[in-house]
């Protein structure tokens, strides 16, 4: 092994001869990166190898192959690569052969080694990389996406790339992302020698040593990987993401007309191929526009492309009635109604639209019950208040177990300070049962602190405590503490403390309230302090080391506390904590005792 590592190191010593000759390291720094490699390679060469040890050392070799960069351009010396940078990057690649050898299944390995190649310009390299990561991870398609864009974007040869989805498509039979890029790839084959072809023409070259074949310049490569992929694959998305690829090339009107066909007649039905006729509306009528339109004009034309936009989402809900193909017809409106514009007719005849298409879904009964809430913040931003008022009554009575619609009726009627608040309150907690209420109860208790009297308000926090399950009470309980000082002060809560005391459960932070609210008080009771504290760790005692020490702290600093009880509440505390909560107690404990903490 130190023969290996002794070899490795001389193996460094004409590039670092050549640095130091050159002027871009000192013989210090050369000392410094023969040290640092030396104990790089002794943790490489080791029998249980780590995989963090081959990373530190590619990661040391790349900042290395940087500096030298800076340093090249800083003095303006750009020869001796071969003898310097290359040598190091046989290295890196060496190590990361070795590494993905060793570690095949680490996918974020094999993609450094391939941005490394990229950065690095290691073009030979990367074709090699590739192919050996495509050999062990076949069964990733972004894998042979990534070899074949290379290929094709930067190595320039479409036969490879073709090469490449062909291979992977015999892996990935039915992949719509591979399908969608092999379609993509064609069309930029086709536009790339439909160019060439061109700059010929125009050169007045003669075109007969170049084989350009009208059906390839046509795109009919793509329309046959379209028509291959139609067959296995199925679902509405992969039709619309070709024909979107479709559209980014001027010469393929026939193949999307084709495309269109064959989602109109397979998918006829289905709420996305009616969305998508809707929307091209709106391309169809921007195509047609001319530059020199007045803002009234262009105005005017907006208003006919969102009315035939419509005409189409109308026939679609007749034809396709259901809840998917109104929440298309919602969310268009949304978008267009969303959009800036500077015309306050336009923006007001969008709002209309919307909020007749809201009511209509309403009306039919599929309106999903995530969209009641747009619907809501629409009628409420336009001051439309009793029609609000109006939709959130019927959403309850559609979704009467929900406590989030009853939540947003309540809100709703807060907001317009309505009279019946308490009354939509009463019938909430009855439609809904008591588990998942306490949105509905926290809600009710902050309204009537802002609006009823304190008595009112006791006694809603009191019912509260009975009405939501166990678990839901913990927080009713910290919120009535938390009211009843502000309200009703020390004596009240300390009464209060003790009857809420009586029912489990119960959370650390209901104790430490009341803690907290005993050292605001000028006579500060180190008797009572002991009362919450012993109550705290009847609780939690065993699962918080924190509440065992600020126990020992405030028998150490409270004028009435008693130092000797320390011992005990220890003692106590490391009986009573669970497993890596000792620990954690006796390193605190040490460093209190030392007054660091």
């Amino acid at each position: 092994m130190a023969e290996r590592i002794e070899q490795r190191l001389e193996d460094r010593v004409p590039e670092l001869e050549q640095l130091e000759r050159v002027g871009l390291f000192t013989r210090k720094e050369i000392r410094a990166v023969l040290r640092k490699a030396s104990a790089l390679e002794y943790k490489i060469q080791r029998r249980a190898l780590q995989k963090e040890d081959f990373i530190n050392y590619i990661q040391y070799e790349i900042n290395l192959l940087e500096l030298i960069k800076k340093r090249r351009a800083r003095i303006g010396y750009s020869f001796k690569k071969d003898e310097i940078e290359n040598s190091i990057l046989h290295r890196v690649h060496s190590l990361f052969n070795r590494a993905t050898g060793k570690w095949k299944e680490d996918v974020q390995l094999w993609l450094s080694h391939v941005a490394f190649c990229k950065q690095w310009n290691a073009k030979h390299q990367l074709s090699k990389v590739f192919s050996s990561m495509l050999a062990i991870h076949s069964n990733k398609p972004a894998l042979w996406i990534m070899a074949a864009k290379w290929e094709m974007e930067t190595q320039l040869s479409s036969e490879s790339a073709r090469h490449l989805f062909l291979r992977a498509l015999r892996f990935h039979p039915e992949c719509p992302k591979l399908y969608q890029e092999y379609f993509r790839m064609e069309l930029m084959h086709a536009e790339k020698q439909r160019k060439e072809k061109k700059e010929f023409e125009q050169a007045k070259m003669d075109l007969g040593e170049f084989n350009y074949s009208e059906e390839i310049l046509n795109g009919e490569m793509a329309r046959i990987i379209y028509r291959d992929a139609a067959q296995k694959i199925k679902g509405v998305e992969f039709h619309l993401a070709v024909l979107s690829i479709a559209k980014l090339f001027d010469f393929t009107q026939e193949l999307q007309k084709e495309i269109l066909e064959s989602l109109q007649t397979k998918y006829a039905d289905d709420p996305l191929t009616w969305d998508y006729m809707a929307r091209r509306e709106l391309e169809l009528g921007s195509l047609q526009s001319t530059e020199r339109s007045t803002k009234q004009t262009k105005v005017s034309e907006m208003t006919q492309r969102e009315e035939r936009c419509c005409a189409v989402f109308e026939e679609a809900v007749r034809a396709v009635p259901t809840e998917d193909m109104w929440k298309c017809y919602i969310t268009f409106c949304l978008e267009r109604y969303n959009r800036k514009t500077n015309s306050k007719e336009l923006k007001q005849k969008r709002l209309e639209r919307t909020l007749s298409v809201f009511n209509k879904t309403h009306e039919s009964s599929l309106l999903p019950e995530a969209l009641y809430k747009q619907w809501l913040q629409l009628l409420l931003e336009s001051n439309l208040f009793e029609k609000a008022m109006e939709v959130a009554e019927a959403a309850t009575k559609r979704f009467s177990l929900s406590v989030e619609t009853w939540q947003m009726r309540l809100q709703v009627l807060i907001q317009l300070k309505s009279d019946d608040v308490t009354q939509c309150f009463e019938e909430a907690v009855k439609h809904v049962k008591s588990k998942g209420t306490l949105p509905l109860w926290t809600l009710w208790v902050e309204w009537s602190e802002r609006t009823n009297s304190k008595e009112d308000t006791e006694a809603l926090y009191q019912r509260s405590l009975h009405a939501t399950t166990p678990a839901e009470s913990v927080t009713m309980k910290e919120m009535y503490l938390d009211w009843t000082y502000r309200n009703g002060g020390y004596k009240k809560v300390k009464r209060v403390f003790t009857s809420l005391c009586e029912n489990r459960p119960f959370s650390l932070d209901f104790f430490r309230k009341m803690i907290q609210i005993e050292k605001e008080q000028e006579s500060c009771k180190m008797l009572h302090l002991r009362e919450y504290y012993e109550r705290a760790l009847r609780e939690f005692g065993s699962t918080d080391s924190d509440l065992w020490l600020d126990y020992i702290k405030e028998e150490l600093s409270h004028p009435q506390g008693k130092p000797e009880n320390c011992g005990s509440i220890h003692w106590r505390a490391m009986k009573l904590l669970q497993g890596d909560l000792v620990e954690d107690f006796i390193s605190k404990y040490t460093l209190l005792q030392t007054g660091h903490l």
